[in-house]
């Protein structure tokens, strides 16, 4: 077990401490309890070392609202443990923080497995709109709704047990840290740099996981260069949990002959030790697919940047993708060049300026559009201003605010809009 800081992650060892070390890394809203039916089978080769995301499991809620920064308090965890290489397995999130780590720190990594991962998971536009429901109603709607996503109906019917048990882990999670992993997520997109991943890696999905899929699963596995497929069937998100044997064996197989250590052999690949014999697989492991990766030419600057890009990802951070891609669809010869002066002044100049944070630009923009009468862009503005962080109650102070220095009628029409707006975004999906 382990002492938190607001660098580091809460873990636990498993598993004889002169063993190669192997990383389990959990879901988003689990704990490394998901674990629990691999750490038998695994510790007999391993030292098994189980982390969990900040605010989950009990874990100080200090949050991380990157992948790259979840990887590197990770890698400061391991450091402050001694631990330089290690194989890793990583399950939806956490599959994100071994991609990233893969393609940061490879030579940290030996052997790689991602478990219900993606290269991009979702939208996110899907991700902050789940962080806007979680602000309003605490994790109550994420934590009746996650049977339906992490395992297949018959297993929940039949397992009612698991299926509280893994309500209660969303229950106890930290709502704060739990929004500032769906903001990772939403920011989370690899599909340009997989080939760069060069670890032996299993990417491993159940057969009827309907969050991160096959499909998802095949994207990884065309993108890196040594990479296998694994489809584990009767088993949806939480394959560990769902069909604990057929993972732990694939798990085994993989991690047994797949140990990339440089400094060994002239291929790297080494067979570990013999500690007895190797599980037979329980899925079928489909072909190396094998892409070269894409050189980019290197981009040559001068003078000033030019805000237009960075003042589009900001854009679509807070009004979201749907919106944005709405407003270019309808754009033509006429309207154009106003789409790309507001993108390039209004989001690359302005929005962009570190002087204020979002939440409080945007309380800002809603008084004043509240101030000009502007009640369309006040719509979209309030579900901009739920992204940005705002909860409710607080939208409700800025327009009593606006009451006094705006006039009674303005703020009367403004708290109908943005009434409809909240009831809208903040009401789970049935």
């Amino acid at each position: 077990m382990s002492d938190t800081t607001s660098q580091t992650l809460q873990y636990r060892l498993d598993g004889p401490e002169q063993a190669p070390v192997l990383i389990l890394g959990p879901s988003l809203g689990t704990t490394w309890h998901m674990w629990d039916r691999q750490v038998p089978e695994l510790a007999r080769q391993w030292r098994v070392f189980r982390f969990d995301l900040p605010g989950h499991g009990g874990a100080p809620a200090h949050p991380a609202t990157s992948v790259p920064e979840l990887a590197e308090r990770l890698l400061a965890t391991l450091d402050e443990i001694g631990v330089q290489r290690f194989g890793y397995v990583g399950c939806s999130i956490a599959g994100a923080i071994g991609a990233e780590l893969a393609l940061r720190r490879p030579d940290r990594i030996a052997s790689l497995a991602l478990v219900a991962a993606s290269p991009r998971f979702g939208t996110a536009d899907e991700f902050r709109q789940r962080g806007v429901i979680v602000r309003a109603n605490g994790l109550d709607p994420m934590a009746r709704s996650a049977p339906e996503r992490w395992f297949t109906p018959g297993f929940a019917a039949a397992q009612p047990a698991i299926v509280e048990w893994a309500v209660q882990m969303v229950r106890t999670t930290d709502p704060g840290c739990y929004i500032a992993c769906c903001e990772a997520l939403a920011a989370f997109d690899i599909r340009a740099e997989l080939g760069r991943i060069t670890v032996p890696t299993l990417v491993l999905v159940g057969a009827e996981d309907h969050v991160t899929g096959p499909a998802e699963a095949r994207t990884l596995v065309a993108g890196i260069p040594d990479a296998r497929l694994a489809l584990v069937p009767g088993a949806s998100h939480l394959a560990p949990v769902e069909q604990p044997a057929a993972v732990t064996d694939l798990l085994v197989h993989h991690f047994s002959t797949a140990w990339y250590n440089p400094s060994d052999t002239s291929t790297g690949l080494t067979i570990l030790p013999d500690r007895g014999p190797v599980p037979s697989l329980s899925a079928t492991v489909g072909p190396i697919a094998e892409i070269a990766p894409v050189e980019q030419p290197e981009a040559v600057t001068t003078g000033r940047p030019d805000p237009y890009e960075a003042g589009m990802r900001v854009r679509r951070q807070v009004l979201g993708d749907a919106h944005v891609d709405r407003a270019m669809a309808v754009a033509d010869d006429f309207t154009g060049d106003f789409q790309e002066l507001i993108t390039r002044y209004a989001w690359g100049e302005v929005w962009t300026r570190e002087g204020l944070d979002r939440r409080t630009r945007s309380a800002v923009t809603l008084t004043a559009l509240v101030a000009g009468g502007h009640l369309e862009e006040l719509a979209f503005h309030t579900r901009a201003a739920l992204r940005n962080g705002l909860t409710p109650a607080e939208i409700k102070e800025v327009l009593i605010q606006t009451a006094v220095y705006c006039g009674v009628p303005a703020a009367n029409t403004a708290f109908r809009v943005a009434r409809t707006v909240i009831q809208e975004e903040t009401t789970p999906e049935a």
